[in-house]
């Protein structure tokens, strides 16, 4: 069976995959998505009139510690030592867009930490957000770049 599942060991048991021998490379990862929401809410939002605070600094550091944490939330995920993490939170159309690039020198890929940044920044919004608007809708995220690693440089569109 391990030769068919990756994280799965001969007898079927999950396993974290092991890098140890793979070498350390420069990796970086974008994600974005947004949180769709109603006029009222955007507007409480750009005038820093939610009751909660500044939500768009809130939710950039919420996406910040959400990249640093991405190992606790998913099962078999490498602990990554960041090297940066950066995330911007900002009013457009029809809501909130949230962007959040990682980076760091490791043996595998830092994408699930740029979209755990952009999905832990999202929920920070509508955590704030929800007393005013309760159809908001986390939408379309997604890793837009990704580079490192033996795959060298690639990009997604």
């Amino acid at each position: 069976m391990s030769d068919t599942f990756t994280h799965l060991d001969a007898r079927g048991r999950p396993r974290m995959v092991d890098v140890g021998a793979k070498p350390i490379t420069a990796r970086m990862a974008v994600a974005e998505g947004w949180v769709l929401m109603g006029e009222p809410a955007r507007d409480a939002i750009s005038m820093g009139q939610v009751k909660k605070g500044d939500v768009l600094r809130m939710a950039e550091l919420a996406g910040v510690q959400g990249a640093k944490r991405c190992a606790d939330l998913i099962p078999l995920c490498h602990p990554i030592p960041l090297d940066g993490v950066v995330v911007e939170a900002s009013v457009r159309g029809d809501g909130v867009h949230i962007r959040a690039v990682a980076r760091a020198h490791w043996r595998t890929g830092v994408e699930m930490e740029a979209i755990a940044a952009v999905m832990a920044a999202a929920l920070c919004v509508y955590d704030c957000t929800k007393a005013i608007d309760k159809m908001m809708k986390i939408s379309d995220v997604r890793v837009l770049e990704k580079k490192g690693g033996r795959s060298g440089d690639w990009h997604l569109k």
